[in-house]
């Protein structure tokens, strides 16, 4: 197991594991984190799988583990790592099962203070509107050409249908569309899976949230995103349900045999992978994008449902209940991009696992309005806590691969968590606090309580002291529903 003696520190916020640690590394090993965070994370395996994760053939620069690392699949949940395009591998394991899990953030003009006395309506619009729970399917019913289409076509399809406005769309990661997907790649199975769940919110850690944007910190950022101080906010947090596990699980099945037939060593078998160039690499990469645009349309339907509960709830109530994105973000993703590795550039793929894109200002992929201030980074705290709006920066474009955390990060596991709390006891507890909850279980809640997470304020601390994101403004939840 890797201890602290093993680390070299860099700075309060930044350290590293050397390639020295271990024969088989490739490369070092950078991590973002306070010295109190990291001494939680050594609790469990998640260095370890980040050491593990840096004998992947084909690594360029360094793996890099964020301060909400949390032991996963293989490569541990707050990870980054880029390989060699198109040589390098690609491994599943590595992005995750739940394909392009992600947030999105709409803004309103509505003052708390306006919609105070009718939030108990909202929150319940907003559960009989976006369905949520296990398996559970939604209000569009899709024949198999007609997914086909959306795996391709991502939030354009969305638009197609009327389920999106262009400004959605813009203000999307990627404009909501991987290119290169290919639905041929995809299984029977996994198709089976997907055809009922979209516009479907799922459970786990995934919620509809309502927030009250509580401080701004940084004004110019938050103007460009019409942020409010005291305005009502709302974020979605879920990805490909189904569609996109059974995808990476087909994957990681195949993979098994791939690394045999390329003679690659690992040190764990969840890591398996293949190289992008092979026939095994380039099928589960056009899968991984087909993912990755269901859960963009997912979420975009999603939108387009919380927006008609607002409309319900709150039409006649106050001046405007419209609600206007903020940003869509990926963090589970293998994505092709150019980075400057050792004072060059290269084409590398990018997988980040529980970890958020966050290109600095000028990236010509940004919105205009957004180009001055960098990408906006979207971090969900747990029920009861903060979430946070943040900024990409140059730094993380040097030193992470123009990424940072995405969340608060676990340090409680699901079983662990419904022994020690009960949902009962902690639905009165945040509703006491002023959080209306709506939770399909209770079980459910007590897996994500407050108490199984870490301190999302620590690591939005962390990540900015380090210089690889801003803070630009801290949200409050008032209103949360999960499955």
């Amino acid at each position: 197991m890797v201890q602290l003696v093993n680390l070299k520190r860099i700075s309060d916020y930044e350290w590293e594991i050397p390639a020295s640690y271990r024969q088989d590394m490739r490369v070092p090993v950078r991590i973002f984190v306070s010295e109190k965070l990291l001494k939680e994370a050594l609790r469990d395996k998640s260095l370890e799988q980040a050491v593990n994760a840096a004998t992947l053939p084909g690594l360029v620069g360094h793996v890099v583990v964020m301060p909400d690392m949390h032991q996963g699949y293989g490569f541990p949940i707050g990870g980054v790592a880029a390989t060699r395009y198109p040589d390098g591998v690609i491994s599943p394991g590595s992005i995750g099962y739940d394909i392009n899990c992600g947030v999105r953030l709409l803004a309103s003009q509505i003052p708390y203070e306006e919609a105070a006395p009718y939030m108990d309506d909202l929150a319940s619009a907003l559960n009989r509107y976006c369905p949520s729970g296990v398996g559970k399917g939604g209000r569009l019913k899709l024949s198999e050409k007609e997914l086909d289409r959306l795996c391709v076509e991502g939030a354009r399809w969305a638009l197609s249908k009327g389920y999106a406005t262009p400004q959605d769309l813009r203000r999307t990661e990627e404009g909501g569309q991987l290119k290169g997907a290919d639905p041929g790649k995809v299984s029977a199975r996994a198709k089976k899976r997907g055809l009922p769940q979209i516009g479907t919110l799922g459970a786990g850690n995934h919620f509809i949230e309502v927030d009250i944007i509580e401080e701004i910190y940084h004004p110019q950022a938050a103007e460009a995103m019409w942020l409010r101080e005291g305005h009502l906010a709302l974020q979605i947090h879920c990805g490909s349900r189904g569609f996109g596990h059974q995808i990476c699980s087909d994957y990681v099945r195949q993979f098994q045999g791939a690394v045999k037939r390329y003679g690659i060593q690992l040190p764990d078998r969840e890591l398996v992978c293949a190289p992008m160039n092979s026939p095994e690499g380039e099928a589960y990469l056009a899968a991984m994008r087909c993912a990755a645009n269901y859960a963009f349309v997912n979420r975009q339907v999603l939108a387009h449902w919380a927006r008609q509960a607002f409309e319900e709830a709150l039409a006649g109530k106050v001046a405007n209940p419209f609600l206007h994105q903020v940003y869509d973000i990926a963090h589970n993703m293998g994505k092709i991009e150019t980075h400057e590795v050792e004072g060059r550039r290269m084409k590398v793929c990018v997988h980040r696992k529980g970890a958020t894109r966050a290109f600095g200002p000028g990236f010509e992929g940004l919105p205009e309005e957004y180009r001055a201030i960098g990408q906006p980074v979207l971090v969900p705290g747990s029920m009861g806590t903060a979430s946070w709006v943040l900024v990409g920066t140059e730094g993380s474009m040097a030193r992470s691969f123009g990424s940072t955390c995405h969340g608060a990060g676990r340090v409680m596991s699901r079983r662990k968590a419904k022994k020690q709390i009960w949902g009962e006891d902690l639905r009165a507890e945040l509703e006491a606090s002023g959080v209306r909850v709506r939770a399909g279980s209770l079980a459910g809640l007590a897996e994500e309580a407050p108490q199984a997470y870490k301190d999302v304020d620590a690591v939005v601390e962390t990540v900015a002291g380090a210089g690889i994101a801003r803070k630009v403004a801290r949200l409050r939840p008032v209103a949360v529903v999960k499955g």
